[in-house]
């Protein structure tokens, strides 16, 4: 547990606290990368996601559409530039599309 303070902080700087005191940050990353997956996709691609999952630095993303994952294989490098940039730091590192 951690001590208690006198002096006042920030809610947002006691949320941080206690996200990297518990050693959440990790759970944390992969639902954020799940939202960013679908803000960046739209509905066209999200239609046909059926999982979205983060393994330490590698993205999985299973589609129900063979036409759509050959699509999105040519641009994988691209997708992950685009996922960091709106996660705001270098999480995903590469993609499997399956």
């Amino acid at each position: 547990m951690a001590k208690r303070r006198n002096e006042y902080i920030s809610l947002s700087d006691a949320l941080k606290e206690f996200v990297n005191e518990n050693k959440l940050e990790t759970g944390m990353d992969k639902v954020d990368v799940r939202n960013a997956w679908q803000n960046l996709m739209g509905n066209g691609v999200n239609n046909y996601t059926t999982q979205v999952q983060l393994k330490q630095d590698t993205l999985y993303v299973s589609l129900s559409s063979s036409v759509l994952r050959q699509e999105l294989s040519y641009g994988k490098e691209k997708i992950v530039k685009m996922l960091n940039d709106e996660l705001g730091k270098e999480i995903v590192k590469s993609i499997v599309l399956r």
